[in-house]
């Protein structure tokens, strides 16, 4: 098994200076440690609580000091999906930006986003960092390099006890599990093998919690090749010992399994994991990072390259990233729909 799997994204020739808009925990937890690490330099973060913008760092005291910079810098939107077309609309034209996931609170309002790139020109890309995990990036230079074969089978399994109350926003949301946290995962399937034909999905709540939806189960429809199912239950609070939150990718030549260990005992979390089997028996993938915070610099890293000229294209664009708001809609509207029925009756 190759031992230089790629996890990491080249840093860039030069770099740019990093404005952020928003100051919330995920700032503080995933992007400014990422950045710091990268050796970027950020010139400051605003937000509305110019105090809370203080704490993390340089401060402005509007949005136009914010987009002073013009297209000399990258703007980093960690902000509400509300206030994403408000700050775009304010963006200097032509600048290259990361707008925070979820692309909108549905798909007509990733729609606007997207509308909004487009008209002011924007090189925009959508924060789905999980494919820039370094076990993510490792995956699929394996599956590059053909050491899986056709991939067929794609699992992914959650069974958690994650702590809702931590995000009290999320109370009197009417969509949370697929929008919110699934994403990343609908996402990451996406950019392994495209995008599906079609889902089948439902998503419920849990009668432990308030919080409108905790739970999911998802086909996605690839054709007669590839089955790709998601579980996922938030509310398995039966202790760590049969806790999951795992992926397996099964090719014809081989298989990789994959911890996403941050969701695990959350927030402190555990390490991830990647192993794989291409013949024989399962190998360890020693890795670079933990998806939190490594994958937020391998994602602002390559928006850098494609600012600074060094990469052509901008991976995860926001042009890409409508198709996951896409999927996302779709599975929201398959679960509000009925099942198939089935006959109560031989002589119905």
């Amino acid at each position: 098994m190759p031992t230089d799997l790629r996890q990491t994204v080249a840093a860039p020739s030069r770099s740019l200076p990093i404005v952020i808009f928003g100051a919330g925990s995920i700032v503080g937890d995933a992007h400014l440690p990422a950045y710091q690490a990268a050796g970027f330099t950020v010139a400051g973060i605003f937000d509305p609580d110019r105090d809370k913008a203080a704490r993390l760092g340089h401060a402005f005291a509007s949005v136009e000091q914010a987009v002073a910079l013009g297209t000399g810098a990258v703007y980093d939107l960690a902000v509400p999906p509300a206030a994403i077309p408000g700050i775009l609309e304010q963006l200097p034209p032509g600048a290259v930006v990361l707008i925070q996931k979820p692309m909108g609170s549905d798909l007509a309002a990733a729609t606007e986003i997207l509308r909004l790139c487009r008209a002011r020109d924007l090189k925009a890309a959508v924060n789905f960092q999980l494919r820039f995990a370094p076990m993510a990036l490792a995956l699929k230079d394996a599956v590059a390099r053909g050491m899986l074969g056709e991939i067929v089978d794609f699992d992914a399994w959650l069974a958690l006890d994650t702590p809702w109350h931590l995000w009290a926003f999320l109370a009197d949301l009417p969509r949370v599990e697929i929008l919110l946290h699934s994403i990343h995962y609908l996402d990451l399937v996406r950019d392994l093998l495209g995008n599906p034909r079609g889902v089948h999905a439902r998503t419920m709540g849990h009668p432990s919690s308030t919080v409108s939806n905790t739970r999911t189960a998802m086909i996605l429809d690839y054709g007669d090749r590839i089955r790709a199912a998601l579980s996922v239950n938030h509310n398995h609070a039966f202790g760590r010992k049969f806790q999951a939150c795992e992926f397996r990718i099964c090719g014809t030549k081989g298989a990789a399994w994959m911890k996403l260990g941050v969701n695990l005992d959350y927030p402190r979390g555990e390490p991830d994991e990647l192993w794989l089997n291409t013949g024989g028996d399962w190998q360890q993938v020693p890795l670079a990072g933990n998806w939190f915070p490594d994958a937020f610099r391998g994602r602002m890293t390559q928006v850098m390259r494609f600012a600074v000229g060094d990469d052509p294209a901008l991976q995860g664009s926001a042009e890409d990233a409508w198709h996951t708001m896409a999927l996302v809609e779709a599975a929201y509207d398959s679960s509000a729909k009925p099942a198939h029925p089935i006959r109560t009756s031989p002589d119905a």
